[in-house]
């Protein structure tokens, strides 16, 4: 065990976990953050993408004690649901996903891509979220949904 301080959706956050657990497992257990899901624990579906220091990670991959010194955003820092993020109010109202097991994986890569590049093609898009599998939506409607949201300047809240 070891004394980390971690900064979470802007604040410091001072715990005595091991180094070596998972950021997922942390924000999940300790932190009572449970829109980060862990869905294969080994980095291949980012359901549990977060923000760190305005990059996507899966935080299933990133240690605890490798956070030290950035800043973690999870999809909590965006809104609660009588407050959500015009982003996350266009894709419900498309109706983007079923099952939204992988939404707030795809909602934080897709709000990294759009502070990093506020005018993305479709091909950044689609690369944006490669590393983001949703099993039940094939993907177009939330494709045109998201080029909705670009189009309409949805994401310069």
């Amino acid at each position: 065990m070891a004394k980390i301080q971690i900064h979470v959706n802007g604040l410091k956050h001072d715990t005595d976990c091991d180094p070596a657990t998972p950021l997922a497992v942390f924000l999940r257990e300790e932190m009572n953050l449970r829109g980060t899901k862990i869905g294969c624990g080994n980095g291949e579906c980012g359901a549990c993408t977060v923000a760190m220091s305005g990059r996507a990670v899966c935080s299933c991959l990133v240690p605890l004690g490798r956070t030290v010194g950035h800043h973690i955003e999870t999809i909590e820092s965006l809104g609660g649901p009588d407050d959500l993020h015009p982003i996350q109010r266009k894709l419900v109202e498309r109706g983007a996903f079923q099952c939204g097991f992988c939404t707030p994986g795809v909602v934080m890569s897709l709000i990294t891509l759009l502070r990093r590049n506020p005018k993305p093609t479709d091909t950044d898009i689609r690369v944006a979220l490669q590393g983001n599998l949703c099993r039940c939506s094939g993907y177009v409607k939330l494709l045109e949904t998201i080029s909705e949201i670009v189009r309409e300047g949805l994401h310069e809240r």
